[in-house]
C-alpha cells in the first residue's frame, strides 16, 4: 500500500499511534511528548536478523535511556509472540504490536517485497527517531542489521546533543 510518493520524511510530524505491547498494555506515542523516541520496525519475532537487531538494541538500551531515549520494536506479531520472544532471548526493549499494519504502513514500513522470484507484502526493516517535539528527526530505509543500532545511537547522540 505504500508508495514512495507517500513515506514520510524528516521534519515530518510523526505519525500518532497506541499499540499493545507484549504485555497487552497500550502504548501510545502522545505519552510519550517530551521525550526521545526510537521505533524500529522488523518482520518477524524468533527469526536469526530481527532476533540479532533486539538484542542489539537491548544491549545499548542504557545509554539509549541515558539520552532520554525510549526504545520500540514494532511487528505485525502478537503480544504474546511478542512475550514469548522477549523471555526467550532476555529482552529489555518494548515490543508493540501491529497486526493490521497501520502503524506500519503509517510510517512507510510496509511494502512489496521479493523473495525466491515472488512477490508479497511485508514489513520493510526500518527505523525512526522521533524528536521530543513529535517530529520524524530520522529515518532508515531498507536496514542492514550489523552495526545498525550504532548508527542510531550516534545519530541520537548529534541530535540530542543539539538540545
Amino acid at each position: 500500500m505504500t508508495d514512495e510518493g507517500m513515506t514520510i520524511r524528516g521534519g515530518d510530524a510523526a505519525p500518532r499511534f497506541c499499540l499493545p505491547d507484549q504485555d497487552e498494555r497500550v502504548v501510545c506515542l502522545e505519552e510519550l511528548s517530551g521525550r526521545w523516541v526510537v521505533l524500529y520496525f522488523y518482520p518477524k519475532d524468533h527469526t536469526s536478523g530481527c532476533t540479532r537487531e533486539a538484542v542489539d538494541f537491548t544491549e545499548s538500551l542504557k545509554e539509549f535511556r541515558d539520552r532520554g531515549a525510549e526504545v520500540f520494536g514494532v511487528s505485525p506479531d502478537s503480544p504474546k509472540s511478542h512475550r514469548s520472544f522477549r523471555e526467550k532471548h532476555r529482552l529489555e526493549v518494548t515490543l508493540l504490536s501491529d497486526p493490521d499494519h497501520r502503524v506500519l504502513e503509517a510510517y512507510g514500513a510496509w511494502g512489496k517485497k521479493r523473495m525466491y522470484g515472488k512477490e508479497y507484502d511485508g514489513v520493510l526493516r526500518s527505523t525512526a527517531i522521533v524528536d521530543p517535539d513529535g517530529k520524524v528527526a530520522r529515518i532508515w530505509r531498507k536496514v542492514r542489521v550489523k552495526g545498525h543500532v550504532e548508527e542510531v545511537l550516534e545519530a541520537l547522540r548529534s541530535l540530542s546533543s543539539g538540545r
